[in-house]
């Protein structure tokens, strides 16, 4: 079974940069689509951002279009989300989520079945 795994997180000022990586030892994910999703204290959880690994067809929250930027490595087994001009309201857990059920294309909606445990991003002085 697909498992996932993020790293990457951690403390940054505003201004400051983070790349997550969420891995998926052992398999390859040509036929998945991925999304990064993350959640505040208190708050729901939102879709951040998303690529379908076959097609390279990106899309991303409004919030942070323009910042932060998705991607997958040659391997097609870890796909990457840049951040960059952090804001203390980027702070958040960050998922990632794996599916195959969206052929060619990805959503920013939670329809994906396969989830990692997540990794703390805060945007503090």
């Amino acid at each position: 079974q697909l498992q996932l795994v993020e790293s990457g997180g951690g403390l940054v000022q505003p201004g400051g940069s983070l790349r997550l990586s969420c891995a998926a030892p052992g398999f390859t994910l040509d036929y998945y689509a991925v999304g990064w999703f993350r959640q505040a204290p208190g708050k729901e959880r939102e879709g951040v951002s998303c690529i379908s690994i076959s097609t390279g067809s990106t899309d991303y929250a409004h919030s942070v279009k323009g910042r932060f930027t998705i991607s997958r490595d040659g391997a097609r087994n870890t796909v990457y989300l840049q951040m960059t001009s952090l804001k203390p309201e980027d702070t958040a857990v960050y998922y990632c989520a794996a599916t195959t059920r969206l052929i060619g294309h990805c959503v920013l909606n939670g329809a994906y079945d396969y989830w990692g445990q997540g990794t703390q991003v805060t945007v503090s002085l």
